[in-house]
């Protein structure tokens, strides 16, 4: 187990942003660092989506917001993303529910809505966007990997707080399905 506010985890990923629904994201990723597990269980070869055994997706939900001068800010609604362990990794971003296979071994809730923040420059266009949210542990399942024995609740019985940075610039080209992408990574640490 972790001690309160001590390094959990390091992930990248991509928020997408629906072309059909208004407003209704979701976010898939990898895990850089993951406190507990091996780095040499991380990945099945060179760092990148497509070797990342450690994946997470989200549920789907529509963001609303609100504008204050130059900085925009997203309200997400409380919900839930699921960590899942790939024991032969498919992940690839231009197809983001692949981030959603294997073993499914941890879901966590998200404590509150969570603001985001998006700096514009004087021309309107966004600079970098940041968010901070907590999230409680709902659920887990013990895994196996490399003749370990694992489980979520053991390293993170409570759950986490995570500080984001997603890029400005949307990445181009964009999935098909989807009408903009942005690339963030976060930094979480363990709740007491």
């Amino acid at each position: 187990m972790l001690l309160p506010a001590e390094l959990a985890w390091y992930v990248t990923g991509r928020f997408y942003l629906d072309d059909k629904k208004e407003n209704n994201l979701a976010d898939y990723g990898y895990f850089l660092h993951l406190a507990g597990i091996d780095q040499a269980q991380l990945f099945a070869g060179k760092l990148g989506e497509g070797t990342a055994c450690f994946t997470f997706a989200a549920v789907p939900f529509t963001a609303g917001g609100v504008s204050n001068g130059n900085l925009r800010l997203s309200v997400d609604p409380v919900g839930e993303f699921s960590i899942y362990l790939q024991r032969t990794p498919v992940s690839d971003f231009d197809d983001p529910l692949s981030f959603a296979q294997g073993e499914r071994i941890a879901t966590f809730r998200r404590a509150s809505m969570v603001v985001g923040t998006t700096v514009d420059n004087a021309d309107g266009h966004a600079l970098v966007a940041s968010n901070v949210f907590s999230a409680r542990l709902v659920d887990s399942k013990p895994f196996t990997l490399g003749g370990r024995d694992y489980d979520i609740a053991q390293l993170l019985p409570v759950g986490v707080t995570q500080f984001g940075t997603a890029a400005g610039a949307p990445i181009t080209p964009t999935p098909k399905g989807y009408q903009k992408v942005a690339a963030f990574t976060g930094s979480a640490i363990a709740l007491a």
